[in-house]
């Protein structure tokens, strides 16, 4: 994990390659985020003989947070194919720091034991937040949040805003500068990953 978020951290990083580490980070990250979900047993038969077999006990949604959540989704599809995919538009006001909701794609019924919000980075928490605040509006029994690199302001007021969900993140981080961005962070990873700086 180290080495793929030193890579992704390198200015000098092309968009390609920065698109597919955040993918195989996502998918680093969603073998560890799924790893105590319910499962159910039954009897399967091997070449062999029958012996106990798992599936999950109910279904699994990952909301990544456009656009930057994308190559997380697809990190996280990647172990879990059959994922539903859930979006959500919130983007940060770069005066006042706080997310504004333009886009909402997320179902009106809901059968799922857990849900994953994504997104690379935890800077000042509120993108976190409100992405939770509004997953918690369906009745999802579960939810998580995913991130590759968080400050510690942030984690902080989003462990603080939602203590009953569990917080998955690759780094944290030293600081927030003056604009919001972790310190030494990576830069914007939704414009490192589509090409758009």
């Amino acid at each position: 994990m180290a080495h793929k978020i030193s890579m992704l951290r390198d200015k000098n990083t092309a968009t390609a390659q920065f698109y597919q580490l955040v993918k195989e980070i996502g998918a680093l990250l969603a073998y560890e985020a799924t790893s105590s979900l319910a499962l159910e047993t039954s009897i399967i038969e091997t070449p062999l003989q029958a012996t106990t077999g798992y599936t999950l006990a109910g279904g699994i949604g990952i909301t990544p947070i456009l656009r930057a959540g994308l190559g997380l989704a697809e990190g996280f599809r990647e172990v879990i194919p059959d994922v539903q995919v859930w979006h959500l538009g919130l983007r940060r006001d770069e005066r006042t720091l706080q997310a504004l909701e333009y886009y909402n794609q997320l179902p009106h019924q809901v059968n799922l034991q857990v849900c994953y919000a994504v997104d690379p980075m935890l800077a000042t928490g509120g993108s976190a937040i409100d992405a939770i605040n509004i997953l918690k509006r369906r009745n999802i029994p579960r939810l998580s949040y995913i991130g590759i690199i968080a400050a510690p302001y942030g984690l902080l007021r989003l462990s603080r805003a939602h203590p009953d969900i569990d917080i998955y993140v690759a780094a944290l981080d030293e600081t927030l500068n003056d604009y919001g961005y972790i310190v030494p962070g990576l830069g914007d990873a939704g414009d490192r990953q589509f090409g758009t700086l």
